[in-house]
């Protein structure tokens, strides 16, 4: 088992899930592919890292939000206000969209700028994360 390509699957996952744009299946994928660990090491790992990647949202919408003004702030105020939207519409449940390109990751940072609870929030975003990367994973191998 390749240790190093758990710790880059993880480090790849977690920077997915940040505000920072990132991709993290193709990495998935060759891991796979060259069966350089367990599959439930593969998948815990990006789903650990894609996880903690949407808590660090969390905590940047919980305690930065009032930085929004400023020019560095990596949310557009429109986007900000279309993601405030809909999770007010459709609640924590939004949540199991925090894998989903483009609404995903505004989704976990309104969470944590609406104060939703964490224990609430962590639970919601790996149920989801792990869903997506079992199934990324599954096509992968079909494929393979």
């Amino acid at each position: 088992m390749s240790v190093g390509v758990l710790w880059g699957l993880f480090f790849s996952a977690f920077v997915a899930a940040s505000i920072f744009p990132a991709q993290s299946e193709l990495f998935l994928a060759g891991a796979l592919a060259k069966q350089s660990a367990p599959f439930w090491a593969i998948i815990g790992a990006a789903s650990l890292g894609n996880t903690l990647g949407s808590a660090t949202n969390w905590l940047l919408g919980r305690f930065f939000i009032h930085y929004q003004d400023r020019r560095w702030f990596p949310i557009e105020r429109n986007k900000l206000a279309r993601a405030e939207a809909w999770y007010a519409k459709y609640g924590r449940w939004s949540l199991l969209l925090s894998w989903a390109p483009i609404v995903g990751d505004p989704i976990t940072l309104v969470a944590g700028i609406l104060r939703e609870p964490f224990s609430s929030f962590i639970l919601v975003v790996a149920l989801a994360k792990t869903a997506r990367y079992i199934v990324v994973a599954l096509i992968t191998l079909q494929f393979a």
